[in-house]
């Protein structure tokens, strides 16, 4: 069902900021881009097969910012790439999993992702994340 940790989210006020921090430790930024439907500005940084994502609000009201308000800054989020999303939803859902979202929605680096509610993972945001096929 899972491939791999695809990325561990971590909220921060200020991109510019974090994204120098994490240089200075030693991490070199695969790049940034906004995701106008997420209503953030994230960076990537490799790490292994993995990456961390740092994301900042571009809206007051989105999710993230609503995070920072309430938790401060830190990790938001855990994400695993998956191969099926449509039908891992179906059947999270099937075993009584609380989803935020029920269909796949668009993310970062033009996947498709997907929300499981903390309150059915231990209070942990789970997001999955599947690889969309472009056809080349």
């Amino acid at each position: 069902m899972f491939k791999k940790i695809d990325h561990i989210g971590i909220a921060v006020s200020n991109l510019e900021q974090a994204v120098k921090t994490f240089e200075l430790l030693g991490f070199q930024v695969a790049g940034t881009e906004e995701v106008p439907e997420q209503k953030v500005k994230v960076a990537f940084f490799p790490v292994g097969e993995s990456n961390l994502e740092l994301l900042m609000p571009t809206e007051e009201k989105s999710a993230v910012a609503r995070f920072l308000m309430n938790h401060g800054e830190g990790i938001h989020h855990i994400a695993f790439l998956v191969e099926n999303l449509e039908g891992m939803l179906a059947a999270l859902k099937e075993k009584g999993f609380n989803l935020i979202d029920e269909k796949p929605r668009p993310g970062a680096h033009g996947k498709k992702i997907a929300f499981i509610h903390p309150k059915s993972t231990n209070s942990v945001l789970i997001e999955l994340c599947e690889v969309v096929d472009d056809g080349e």
